[in-house]
């Protein structure tokens, strides 16, 4: 009997079973996309790209969601809350794991403020606590009933319902809400109803946990990152707008909220969720194993 090839064996073994229940969370991941999101555009086009597979090639049980794309927190919260309900009844497990990205974060603070019992922790990636500089631009110079704002209502709408249809879900869009939402005015009447996670400071770190709830966040401060990914000039235009390190979307200390994992990724927006289309910073850290990383971090402390 050869027990050092034997022992070799079982090591093996032991490593990939390790692997295989590496981001295994005591309960389920729910996946919440940003402004413009969607679950999966054509029924193979993930928003988190591929970031579903990987959790679950972990061990994670993961769901995403979907709510309208151009809407007020509020009511994409309601829509986000109404799935949840749904993922606790069919599976049993009581409570999830949210993670949102973007517009997503603040959906799931909604839900967790509103239904603590059914919320375990709640993630959120480059989502803008303090407001969007982009956000409040607009908020600034769109006359309120003028040309300009009806033709933003317009398009952003109107892309909304497309990408509403191509997903195979309807759902009602209102640029106009998501965008006083997400502006410095609206986080600040937003933090003042719904105030659990938030920082003292601009810039600090949250409370870890509050009423039985746990909150994480991360996001970074790179823009161009990739030579081919045409959103990143789009990205580096808007973040002119911004006086702070930003991911081209969200400044770093408007993404503080709870205990923050991390605020410097060499990640833009897009980037933290694995688009476009994978096409990231090479020499930066793959979205993926961050989620990866983060399901175990929830794994750890027993959620």
């Amino acid at each position: 009997m050869d027990e050092p090839a034997d022992a070799e064996r079982a090591e093996v073994g032991e490593g990939a079973l390790a692997m295989k229940s590496y981001a295994q969370t005591r309960y389920p991941i729910v996946l919440c996309h940003g402004m413009a999101g969607f679950k999966a555009m054509f029924g193979v086009i993930d928003y988190f790209g591929g970031i579903a597979s990987a959790l679950r090639s972990g061990g994670a049980e993961v769901y995403a969601t979907e709510v309208p794309q151009f809407d007020s927190t509020e009511a994409r919260g309601e829509a986000l809350l109404a799935q949840v309900e749904d993922i606790v009844a069919r599976t049993g497990s009581g409570k999830v794991n949210l993670v949102g990205h973007s517009h997503g974060g603040l959906d799931a603070r909604y839900v967790a403020a509103v239904r603590p019992d059914l919320i375990a922790s709640v993630t959120t990636i480059g989502s803008p606590h303090q407001g969007a500089e982009l956000a409040s631009f607009l908020q600034e110079n769109l006359r309120e009933g003028g040309f300009a704002e009806g033709a933003l209502s317009l398009l952003a709408n109107s892309l909304g319902a497309v990408l509403s249809l191509l997903s195979g879900h309807t759902a009602p869009q209102d640029a106009i809400a998501a965008v006083r939402s997400l502006s410095a005015a609206g986080m600040r009447e937003f933090n003042a109803r719904y105030p659990a996670g938030l920082p003292d400071g601009r810039c600090g770190q949250g409370p870890p946990e509050e009423g039985g709830v746990r909150f994480f966040s991360w996001s970074g401060t790179a823009v161009v990152t990739s030579l081919v990914d045409p959103t990143d000039l789009t990205l580096k235009l808007i973040s002119t707008l911004y006086s702070e390190s930003n991911d081209g979307m969200v400044g770093r200390c408007s993404s503080h909220f709870g205990e923050v994992v991390r605020d410097d990724y060499a990640m833009n927006h897009l980037d933290e969720v694995n688009q476009l289309f994978g096409f990231i910073n090479l020499s930066g850290p793959n979205p993926k194993s961050v989620f990866r990383s983060h399901a175990s971090r929830l794994k750890a402390v027993g959620l």
